[in-house]
């Protein structure tokens, strides 16, 4: 289990901290991982919103970076989310 006090001492919203736990929980050995917004929200039982704004306060918290990813045929596929030490 990681330790999360770090993340538990800063000012972030309860969405950002759910959000970055449930990340953190998917992540590969880089700190990887691409679930879907979609994904996120019906795991945790938020709306889309919610995850949006969390992941924008993780970004603005330098926590997690995101990078879009495209399918063959040129069309968006979820973000690969990046978390940061």
């Amino acid at each position: 289990m990681s330790n999360y006090s770090f993340l538990y001492r800063t000012n972030l919203e309860h969405r950002a901290i759910s959000v970055y736990i449930y990340l953190d929980g998917r992540a590969n050995s880089k700190g990887e991982c691409w679930p879907s917004i979609g994904r996120i929200a019906c795991d945790l039982k938020l709306s889309r919103r919610t995850v949006i704004r969390a992941l924008n306060d993780l970004r603005g918290a330098g926590l997690v970076t995101t990078e879009q990813r495209y399918r063959k045929d040129g069309g968006k596929s979820s973000l690969i989310f990046n978390l940061q030490d």
